[in-house]
């Protein structure tokens, strides 16, 4: 199972998720009641963000553990390359709500998600054309 070159890219995958938990995306002012409030946008910052991303972090670690069922692994990697660009796309529309924002250095982890996923899903391919070219030949 860890020696799959997928499951390290889904390794990655996970520990972004994490990492998303604990840095900021964004740092940037918000007008709250007439006064500037500093606020700071991560992983935990609204209810979308904080669904997708756990959703994207407990399905990275379920798709580790589907190694016996690649159709399956793969239909998720799908899943997770889509909810890794709607969390960029969220980050983004929370970006723009703030004056004057500044995008922290871990503001690369949603990407580093996608990116995961989307290795992780051409590994599984790999693995499966793989698999059928060794059927023929029986």
């Amino acid at each position: 199972m860890i020696q799959r070159q997928q499951t390290l890219w889904l390794l990655l995958t996970t520990m972004a998720a994490i990492f998303s938990f604990m840095f900021p995306f964004v740092v940037g002012d918000e007008i709250q009641q007439n006064s500037s409030v500093r606020t700071v946008v991560d992983a935990g910052s609204t209810f979308f963000l904080l669904i997708l991303t756990g959703g994207s972090l407990i399905l990275s670690t379920i798709i580790i553990f589907l190694f016996k069922n690649r159709k399956q692994q793969m239909w998720l990697c799908v899943l997770g390359v889509l909810i890794s660009g709607l969390l960029i796309f969220l980050y983004i529309m929370q970006m723009n709500k703030l004056i004057k924002p500044v995008p922290a250095l871990t503001a690369v982890l949603p990407v580093i998600m996608l990116i995961g996923y989307f290795m992780a899903f051409r590994g599984i391919r790999k693995d499966e054309k793989l698999v059928k070219s060794l059927d023929k030949l029986r």
